[in-house]
């Protein structure tokens, strides 16, 4: 390969002898294409006209009121399907029509990605299969059907703890088998080269955006950039924009579940080792053998125990830094965004709301930050009722 893929000490390719010849394959058309004007103009035009960009950038003024200085949101929950999802989708299915690929599969946890799977695959008239764990299928029921719709088939993955980790497992598997005509759209900044840099590519739409529009708005750059981290797509994605400008902070929040104390998170880049899992090195949820951890969070979409090698380099460099917020302070954050700006926030999305909220009285009432709102919050009602059944 031309490039290993290497973020420091992480990433790497560590797959099957099998898989070795369609990630080349993958590697050469992405770089065939990524910066070719056509690629690049059809891909626009998919961005302006079927996801809805650019996304606002928004001034939640009563939500900045309640801690103290400046909130702005990015709003992906704005984009079609409901999240940041849709960036990568369209840029992989557009790269999967270019090689000539039939057939799409994807993994999914929170389903958003599936979801965005799904609607990129009736788009371009592609079968489309997407691999998603029976706890996850339990848990976010209405973007399941959706997929559905779409004319998707959605196979349930029974095997470890039904999540995200064992839906990739199978997804791999499938891949493995069927690389001749089918394109695996991997949903994040993980896995094998060069899936972190092929999704980090068509992420980074979001900070070219955001920047952008803090010129605009603002007149200046932002104090701070907060995004939640599972795999580490939508953060990086906004990151992207703010990486060289050294001033900008940049803080990603993964999920502490009930305490990383209690070991039931997924807080990997907190508390993790690393270690190689889905064919990348990085932090990794894992026992004193070696074993993979089960993790445990309020939101399907950051139940994962990796995460994103860049992630992994950020925070040895000190570039970024990284903090877990536990599941009644993101459904706190949930419950304060929605009752003060009408807006309803995915629950992996107020992760980074609930660690903003912890910072009333640390800064200054002129900071402005931003959070990158990486979805909605409509499939996460029930999940929601569950926990705060008499939220008034």
């Amino acid at each position: 390969m031309r490039q290993k893929g290497r973020f420091g000490q992480y990433g790497g390719f560590y797959v099957p002898e099998v898989l070795i010849p369609a990630l080349e394959e993958l590697e050469a058309a992405f770089y065939d294409h990524y910066q070719d004007e056509k690629f690049v103009k059809e891909l626009n035009w998919f961005y302006k006209h079927y996801a809805g960009r650019p996304t606002p950038l928004y001034l939640a003024k009563r939500f900045s009121e309640q801690v103290g200085f400046n909130v702005y949101l990015k709003r992906e929950d704005l984009v079609h399907g409901g999240a940041h999802k849709l960036n990568n989708t369209l840029g992989q299915a557009l790269l999967a029509k270019y090689m000539g690929k039939s057939k799409i599969i994807a993994e999914t946890g929170a389903g958003q990605h599936g979801l965005a799977t799904a609607m990129v695959g009736a788009l371009f008239g592609m079968e489309t299969k997407i691999f998603m764990g029976v706890i996850d299928i339990e848990r976010q029921s209405v973007n399941v059907h959706k997929m559905k719709l779409c004319g998707a088939k959605v196979i349930s993955v029974e095997g470890g703890t039904g999540t995200l980790k064992d839906a990739i497992n199978d997804a791999l598997r499938y891949w493995t088998a069927n690389v001749t005509d089918t394109f695996y759209i991997f949903g994040s900044t993980c896995g094998p080269h060069p899936y972190p840099t092929v999704v980090k590519h068509f992420q980074s739409v979001i900070g070219t955006e955001a920047k952008q529009q803090c010129a605009e708005q603002i007149g200046k750059l932002p104090d701070m950039i907060v995004a939640c981290v599972g795999g580490g797509s939508n953060a990086l994605g906004i990151f992207t924009g703010f990486i060289d400008d050294k001033n900008v902070k940049l803080i990603g929040v993964e999920a502490g579940g009930e305490g990383v104390s209690t070991g039931k998170h997924a807080a990997t880049i907190v508390a993790g080792k690393v270690g190689i899992l889905h064919g990348a090195k990085s932090y990794l949820l894992q026992d004193e053998n070696g074993q993979v951890l089960e993790t445990e969070s309020v939101s399907a979409g950051l139940d994962y125990s990796a995460v994103g090698p860049e992630h992994c380099q950020l925070k040895d460099s000190g570039r970024a830094q990284y903090y877990e917020a536990e599941d009644e302070d993101v459904l706190d954050a949930f419950e304060l965004l929605s009752k003060k700006e009408g807006i309803l926030p995915a629950l992996e999305s107020s992760h980074a709301l609930a660690w903003v909220m912890k910072q009333k009285g640390k800064l200054s009432s002129d900071a402005n930050v931003i959070v990158n709102l990486s979805g909605r919050g409509d499939k996460d009602v029930s999940i929601v009722e569950k926990y705060r059944p008499l939220m008034q």
